[in-house]
Parts: C-alpha cells; structure tokens; sequence
C-alpha cells in the first residue's frame, strides 16, 4: 500500500504551505504512519477524529491535514482571541466561539458556516482523553444546525494509518447517527486502548437527551 493516498476534490478547502507540508509528511515517516485521506466535493462539513486518547493524537493528526494540505479549523473560547495569542491561534486555524451568547456554541459555529464559503470544523467527540462511556452530542448537533456533512477520521494505532473513514449527512435520529460511526470506530486502535469506549453499546437513553455539547 502507497504510503500516501491523498484524493481530495477542488472544492475542499486546501492550506497549501509548502514547508509545513514537508515537516508533517517527515513526522508521518519518522513514526511510521500512512495517510489515506479521500474527500469528494465537501466545501463545508464537521470533521470529527477519534480515538483521542493521547496528546499524540493531536500531533499525528496536524501532521496528516499538513500532509494533505486540509485547510482544518478549530473552535477555542473567544476570550484567547486577543493580543498575540490571538493573532496564532487564527493563523493555526482556530475560530473564536462566544460559549456564553444567545444559543451558545452551537448557534456561533452555525453562524460561522454560515459566514463561510468553505469551512472545515475539526473536533473530538469523546470531549476529552479519560474514558468516556458516552460520548457528547455536540459534534451531531453542530452539524445538523449548519446543515453540513460529518466527516469521519481515524486514527489507527493499530493499522498506523490516519485516513477519512466515511461521509454522511447527520439526520434526525442522533442515537442511529452516533451508532453508524461507533460500529466504524469499533475496528480502530486507540494509543490507550482502555481509555477507548467506542466499542460498547450505545445507550440510547442517554444519547437521545445528552446536550451537554
């Protein structure tokens, strides 16, 4: 297998800087990873990525969207929006999220697409690296109030592989919809396997009420 399978649409935003390309394709090989990323005409979408159960992850995975070139954004407090911390966190692709206006963080991403011609949002579902039984809706309802697709990325201990799972369009059943991406994570190898939850039942009475974000 080709150690690197990009196929990704015009229409995909793209973040094409030369040296940080060359640096993430050089991480990727020190540590032995592929890239299998496939992405058809997706100018918006949520991007979620699991398992997160390691800083790791966050370093292999910024490697890979270097890799590839993903223009990939990132929701942070819009208070750490100013001065200089400001000024990187944008240029790092962060979008600043007012947790405390009308709608909260739901209704100010929805406000970003909607400002956006092209935008890919980038989270965690599971919230956090401790083991989490289950998983918070936000990714879901993010999605469904912006009207974009769900982008599904892996990365894969096991296989060492960092690549895009699937592409679906969220509907109305979160539990069906939270459901089809664990039974696709369920074959995917966590850095710490026990802090990785995705492979139980989903509990739909929990997930059905869970907005908690």
């Amino acid at each position: 297998m080709s150690r690197w399978t990009i196929e990704i649409d015009p229409a995909v935003p793209r973040r094409r800087r030369p040296i940080l390309g060359r640096l993430g394709r050089w991480i990727l090989r020190l540590y032995g990873w592929r890239v299998d990323v496939r992405l058809g005409a997706t100018p918006k979408a949520v991007v979620i990525a699991a398992p997160h159960t390691s800083n790791w992850d966050a370093v292999f995975g910024l490697a890979a969207a270097c890799a590839a070139e993903l223009e990939l954004h990132f929701y942070a407090k819009h208070t750490l929006f100013r001065g200089p911390l400001g000024w990187l966190l944008r240029w790092l692709g962060g979008m600043p999220v007012d947790r405390g206006a009308a709608g909260g963080v739901v209704e100010g991403v929805r406000r970003q697409f909607e400002q956006r011609d092209t935008l890919l949002l980038a989270l965690a579902p599971e919230g956090t690296r401790r083991r989490v039984e289950h998983w918070k809706s936000g990714w879901h309802r993010m999605a469904r109030a912006a009207g974009v697709p769900v982008v599904v990325g892996c990365i894969d201990y096991g296989r060492r592989e960092i690549g895009v799972a699937e592409v679906f369009e969220p509907a109305d059943d979160y539990p069906a919809d939270l459901a089809r991406i664990q039974r696709i994570y369920a074959g995917v190898t966590a850095r710490h396997p026990k802090n990785f939850a995705c492979g139980n039942p989903v509990d739909i009475g929990n997930a059905a009420t869970d907005e908690r974000g």
